[in-house]
């Protein structure tokens, strides 16, 4: 599932603080998958956050789940699109902080 942040307008960010973004936008969608199934019952996880743009900023954020066949009336679908949305919930919140002015 990959999910899309356009037209964010981003007044000089260090690289460190893009690094911090990318990471807690990582840590917020493994957080919100492992909070709804126990780690062992992941078959893989991939989560990528990634970011585009100089003044004018694209966020996409994609998470690939594959989950034990013992959880199979699971939706993996929804399970990963709830990840990503909480992944920029997590990037939102912390670009606000940073003081960043945005719309979606």
């Amino acid at each position: 599932m990959v999910g899309l942040l356009e037209e964010l307008r981003i007044y000089s960010l260090s690289t460190e603080q893009i690094e911090k973004i990318c990471e807690i936008g990582e840590e917020a969608a493994r957080r919100h998958i492992t909070s709804k199934v126990p780690s062992q019952k992941i078959s893989d996880l991939s989560i990528a956050v990634d970011f585009n743009g100089a003044e004018t900023l694209n966020i996409e954020v994609d998470v690939e789940l594959s989950l034990s066949p013992l959880l199979k009336d699971l939706n993996v679908k929804k399970l990963a699109e709830e990840a990503v949305q909480a992944a920029f919930e997590a990037i939102e919140k912390q670009l606000r902080d940073f003081g960043c002015q945005f719309s979606k």
